[in-house]
């Protein structure tokens, strides 16, 4: 019987460049970020000073910083650290590192606020002026529409055009085209914390109306019409601190009073200094004087009120007649 096994030979066909895993990439990488950070050490070991060294020494050392020569602050950020006792290991804040009192005076307060107040001020100001280029209902106007920077703050005047008014002719009525301008003005100006000042302007042509009405009460009425248009279109009322009439007393032209560009509206934004300076002025006019027999001319308590001087008696009292001009009752 043959017992002989058949013998079966395999052979593997290897194949070049075959995959051969990526754990060596990792360890690559590993490696050269290691070198980095190597480096990293050695050259900020050669570019830092003895006493730096010595602080990151000591900071290895005992990052808490109990010992003198350590520090808890190794990386100086500026300014002066001021560490909380009841968040620290510490019991008590140490007197050389507590925060140093400011150094700037009251005028060095005032003078960098109103500068920050300016800047703040002319982004507005290229704010509205980028709003009038941008804006086609705006666009047509930007001949009547005026910016500037002042030092009360930002003013924007709407001038009439010659066939262009703001204004019904003779009376506050609002163009449509005017409310347009107020109310796509008025998100922007919202804006800002300060307050305005709203002023109405008249050319210098006498008013012909009634005897009682004249320019004083129409530029009055026109800048009331302005504020309520502000107020319609979202401005809060309690930001406006003053609404005024001029008439013809301001002129924009005064080589020519009758030109339409005195006819004017006149939007202050008002910067804190100025505002402060309105609202001294409001409230000295609404304190009232002192009651006094002086002041008021009346009696002092228990007393009888006093007779009222007659005309003779009232001139020679003023002294309104000088020595040898003749008085009224003379000329006549």
């Amino acid at each position: 019987m043959d017992n002989t096994q058949p013998i079966i030979v395999k052979r593997v066909k290897k194949v070049a460049g075959g995959h051969h895993g990526g754990a060596w990439k990792i360890a690559l990488a590993d490696f050269m970020t290691a070198m980095m950070a190597f480096f990293l050490v050695m050259w900020l070991m050669t570019s830092a000073t003895p006493e730096q060294k010595r602080a990151i020494s000591g900071y290895f050392q005992d990052p808490i910083g109990f010992t003198e020569s350590a520090s808890p602050h190794v990386i100086d950020l500026g300014g002066t650290p001021t560490p909380s006792p009841d968040r620290t290991l510490h019991d008590q804040p140490d007197p050389a590192i507590t925060q140093q009192p400011s150094t700037l005076d009251a005028d060095q307060l005032e003078s960098l606020s109103e500068k920050m107040e300016r800047e703040r001020l002319e982004i507005v100001l290229q704010e509205l002026q980028n709003k009038v280029e941008e804006n086609p209902d705006l666009t047509r106007f930007k001949d009547q529409i005026l910016f500037e920077i002042t030092q009360d703050g930002l003013r924007i005047q709407i001038v009439d055009a010659e066939n262009r008014p703001m204004f019904a002719l003779g009376s506050a009525q609002l163009q449509p085209y005017f409310e347009d301008i107020l109310l796509a003005m008025a998100d922007t100006v919202r804006a800002l914390p300060n307050k305005i000042s709203i002023s109405g302007h008249t050319d210098a042509k006498p008013y012909a109306g009634r005897g009682d009405f004249g320019n004083w009460e129409l530029s009055a009425g026109r800048a009331n019409a302005a504020r309520r248009t502000l107020v319609a279109g979202g401005y809060p009322d309690e930001q406006v601190a003053r609404v005024v009439g001029y008439a013809s007393s301001a002129l924009y032209d005064r080589e020519d009073p009758l030109n339409p560009i005195n006819r004017r509206i006149d939007i202050l934004v008002l910067t804190k200094r100025a505002q402060r300076s309105i609202e001294g002025e409001q409230s000295e006019q609404t304190t009232p004087p002192a009651n006094t027999p002086e002041s008021s001319g009346g009696a002092a308590p228990g007393q009888a009120p006093a007779e009222p001087l007659q005309p003779p008696q009232l001139r020679e009292r003023l002294n309104i007649f000088e020595e040898g001009v003749l008085n009224f009752d003379e000329q006549k």
